[in-house]
């Protein structure tokens, strides 16, 4: 049985990130990477829109404010260091209706309380830089970027692998036991032990604090996005990428148009909970995770509160017709022959026990471990700071 000074559960872009910021920092650190699928970056790295945000939407002084504007650079820097293909082509969140002109200003003063560029467009500015897109107002943000997070994420990998850290795949961790002086992580496969636990377990976050006995005083709920490409004829139909104005009551930001490297142009997500943890498909349920989820008094508090916009987005998950409006107020030339049915992604949203939706990152110390209880988006864009916070947070415990 091998002893480890960090050992990192989860092998997503965090995980990742946080291990290769040791290995960087602690060169003489032993550490270890545990994943339980066969690739990294599996799930929320590997199925999201692919955009490194700015950080202009984000509470002034909140941790996704502060790790999101610094890891817009952050991330830009290490794309260009190691060839990882990458394009700052910037973005534009348009209001289409006049009660989101005042959200729409709210959000240009955050980006002045951020430190973020953001730039007024008027309708004709609009179409300057989106031809066929149609508002009222918008906001040109032109430190947005797109990249392939999954390859950021192998990257990651390769570097601690480099740095002397041992990186397992296809390990799932099914125990945690409080040594005295060490923890002790089982597997199906192996036994590890470590002086010190780091839970990036994201879709599991919370079972896996549960397995330390940590009070979390939250859970994750599945939130799943289905998302689209528009047909090879109707690609030139968006230039950069295009968003609505977010409802500032969710920590969702709505549909929207995100050109990828390929050339290819997805559209979505839509927001709807689902029935199973790792739930890419529309009528996936596991028993296990709907019963914690339909048992738990917050998820119903939560259902109580949000029932109108909650049935909207079942509506629009449910109905192509419906998901199609919602585009065509910022671009109104598409069809619903023009959108092809691609991947879903599952956001990993942790609900708090009082039934509020958390809306900032989540990290909580535990016995001999720190537990990531809440990392969705924008923690791909964030996770360079994420890991370089965390190695601060480890050095000052004197674990490394």
């Amino acid at each position: 049985m091998s002893a480890y000074d960090v050992a990192i559960v989860g092998g997503g872009i965090v995980g990742l990130s946080i291990g290769w910021a040791i290995t960087r920092r602690h060169p003489k650190a032993r550490i270890l990477v545990l994943e339980k699928e066969r690739r990294w970056g599996h799930h929320q790295t590997g199925n999201n829109s692919g955009e490194i945000h700015s950080g202009i939407y984000y509470q002034p002084g909140s941790l996704k404010a502060q790790f999101c504007r610094d890891g817009n650079q952050a991330m830009v820097n290490f794309c260009h260091e190691y060839g990882i293909p990458h394009e700052v082509c910037g973005k534009v969140i348009v209001a289409t209706e006049q009660k989101e002109l005042p959200r729409l200003e709210g959000l240009y003063q955050r980006s002045r309380l951020n430190g973020i560029e953001a730039m007024k467009l008027g309708p004709e500015a609009i179409k300057e830089i989106e031809p066929h897109c149609t508002g009222l107002a918008g906001l040109r943000v032109p430190s947005t970027a797109i990249v392939n997070y999954r390859q950021v994420a192998e990257t990651f990998a390769a570097l601690i692998q480099k740095g002397n850290g041992e990186l397992q795949l296809d390990t799932e961790v099914r125990q945690i036991t409080v040594l005295p002086t060490s923890l002790r992580i089982e597997s199906p496969s192996a036994t590890y032990q470590t002086q010190f636990l780091i839970n990036c377990g994201g879709l599991h976050c919370d079972r896996i604090a549960r397995l330390m006995g940590v009070q979390t005083g939250m859970r994750i709920i599945p939130i799943r996005g289905q998302y689209y490409l528009l047909s090879a004829e109707k690609q030139h139909l968006v230039k950069t990428l295009i968003y609505p104005v977010p409802n500032p009551r969710y920590p969702f930001l709505g549909a929207h148009f995100n050109r990828l490297l390929s050339g290819d142009v997805r559209v979505g997500p839509n927001a709807v909970v689902a029935f199973k943890r790792e739930g890419y498909r529309k009528k996936q349920v596991d028993l296990r995770d709907s019963m914690e989820l339909l048992g738990s008094r917050a998820f119903w508090i939560f259902a109580g509160r949000n029932w109108r916009e909650g049935g909207k987005e079942m509506l629009c998950a449910l109905s192509k017709t419906l998901f199609l409006r919602r585009l065509q107020r910022l671009i109104p030339d598409i069809q619903s022959k023009d959108l092809v049915e691609a991947h879903a992604g599952v956001r990993a949203q942790a609900l708090m026990d009082d039934g509020r939706l958390m809306d900032d990152f989540l990290i909580l110390d535990g016995p001999r471990s720190l537990h990531i209880c809440n990392a969705p988006s924008p923690a791909a864009t964030a996770s360079i700071p994420i890991g370089d916070a965390v190695v601060d947070r480890l050095s000052a415990q004197g674990v490394v």
